[in-house]
């Protein structure tokens, strides 16, 4: 992913401030669920780091760990998911409601994915049959994405 991401202007504290989210998902059967987290950077619209696994504290640590070192300093918004609260460091997060608007952009995201992949709708005839092409369908997604978004901010 990082490949494709526009590097961030130094002095625009705005061009690091990412908005997080999950979203559901399953493999084979809805009972085989599987969460995807998203930090998306506001300024590019660009997803800087995207984790994989269930909705606990321990794949949004993954997430943290997965957003590059340049936009690890910049502020989150998230809902208020508690695993959130536990990773991010208290000066850097702010929890909100959809109502602010302040997480639309990677909800919108949310529904670019389910709209774009039939694997990801909630309701479908289409589903991965194994993690491993799950994760391989939405990262080959992640980089065409990103890298329409680099072409066009640039």
């Amino acid at each position: 992913m990082s490949e494709t991401l526009v590097e961030p202007d130094a002095n625009d504290p705005q061009a690091t401030t990412l908005e997080l989210d999950e979203l559901w998902s399953f493999v084979l059967q809805k009972t085989n669920q599987l969460w995807i987290w998203i930090a998306l950077c506001r300024k590019t619209r660009q997803v800087v780091a995207r984790a994989i696994g269930d909705r606990s504290e321990k794949t949004c640590q993954q997430l943290w760990n997965a957003i590059p070192e340049v936009y690890r300093f910049g502020h989150c918004y998230t809902d208020f998911w508690r695993a959130y609260q536990a990773v991010i460091p208290e000066e850097q997060h702010t929890a909100v409601g959809k109502e602010t608007g302040e997480t639309a952009h990677v909800e919108r995201w949310n529904n670019t994915l389910r709209q774009r992949l039939g694997r990801f709708v909630r309701k479908t005839l289409s589903f991965s049959k194994s993690p491993l092409m799950h994760t391989a369908c939405l990262d080959l997604f992640l980089h065409r994405y990103n890298l329409e978004r680099a072409i066009s901010f640039i």
